[in-house]
């Protein structure tokens, strides 16, 4: 089968360790099925495995891959979720400290057929296209958790979004909209605070500037370079949801600050399965798609690495099948 797969590790030149070739076909174990992949999606967490990171080089070749919406061996429609728990854990799979995602331990997404555990998989609603389904799993589900699990707040509640135009930060701006958040962009590059506000922002911001009244909750995937303006914009009491640092996970606590006006800082990390069903329903029955930057066919897989590298994309890169 065709796959997009990492075939060394580059820290330096992650696309020299990028092959788009003939791998075997699955077979999965017991409890586990194989999805005909119509459409899979592209994320930074795969450019970070060409460089080595949560990818060790005694588990290549892998075919990368989290996101992918396909057709099982029953020939159901289905959304795979990509947090495979280690055997026996029950409950929330994000907590397994042994979990994985596929492509970590397990062949991903980008790949013509891929076995995942048939627990994993989640009906795919009528109305939603194969393109849309897989952009779903990782950086929407990521969005979800952050504004609807673990901020606590309710709609109406000013949010800011740190660093507008990828992939969990236009999800955080769509799904704030699409529930009735009065949803705040950052941007260093003017062009992307547009688009932002055109796919559902109230405003955008310069990246640092000041800001004309503080805000209930701050979502950061930003880390050292945002996070002194993230705290310094919250109200009292406020929360700061962080799912990332892209940017270094080195900034200054500001603790002083912190319990000073009683702020609250929650990570979050993906979803679980049952989340990943409710965010289905929800674009379901809100109408709200995830914003595409562009689709291409997997054997053009390097063509969206690069545009993914590049820094350019707004939205996400899709992949479908040949």
């Amino acid at each position: 089968m065709l796959a997009a797969y990492a075939a060394r590790i580059d820290a330096n030149d992650p696309l020299s360790a990028l092959e788009v070739g003939e791998r075997p076909d699955p077979t999965p174990p017991s409890g586990w099925t194989t999805v005909s992949v119509r459409a899979a999606g592209l994320n930074h967490h795969d450019v970070w495995s060409l460089k080595g990171v949560g990818l060790p080089a005694d588990r290549l070749p892998m075919i990368l891959g989290c996101d992918g919406a396909g057709v099982d061996a029953d020939g159901n429609e289905v959304i795979i979720h990509a947090v495979v728990p280690s055997d026996g854990w029950t409950g929330d799979e994000t907590l397994d400290p042994r979990r994985t995602l596929l492509s970590e331990l397990h062949d991903g997404t980008l790949a013509q057929y891929v076995a995942v555990p048939t627990r994993n998989l989640v009906p795919k609603p009528a109305g939603l296209s194969w393109a849309h389904a897989a952009c779903l799993s990782t950086a929407w589900l990521t969005a979800y958790r952050m504004l609807f699990v673990n901020a606590g707040l309710t709609p109406g509640a000013t949010v800011l979004v740190q660093g507008a135009g990828g992939g969990v930060a236009t999800a955080l701006v769509q799904l704030g909209a699409a529930a009735g958040y009065r949803v705040w962009v950052t941007s260093r590059d003017e062009a992307r605070g547009a688009r932002a506000v055109e796919v559902g922002a109230d405003r955008a911001f310069a990246s640092g500037e000041r800001l004309p009244e503080r805000v209930d909750g701050v979502m950061e995937t930003v880390g050292q370079a945002t996070w002194s303006h993230s705290v310094k914009a919250l109200k009292p009491g406020g929360v700061i949801v962080t799912c990332g640092a892209t940017s270094g996970d080195a900034p200054p606590a500001e603790l002083t600050r912190v319990f000073f006006l009683q702020l609250r800082v929650v990570g979050s990390t993906m979803g679980t399965r049952d989340e990943l069903d409710r965010l289905m329903r929800f674009c379901a029955v809100t109408g709200v798609r995830p914003q595409i930057d562009r689709v291409l066919p997997l054997e053009q897989a390097r063509d969206g690495f690069e545009r993914m590298l590049d820094a350019d994309l707004f939205g996400k890169v899709v992949f479908t099948r040949p």
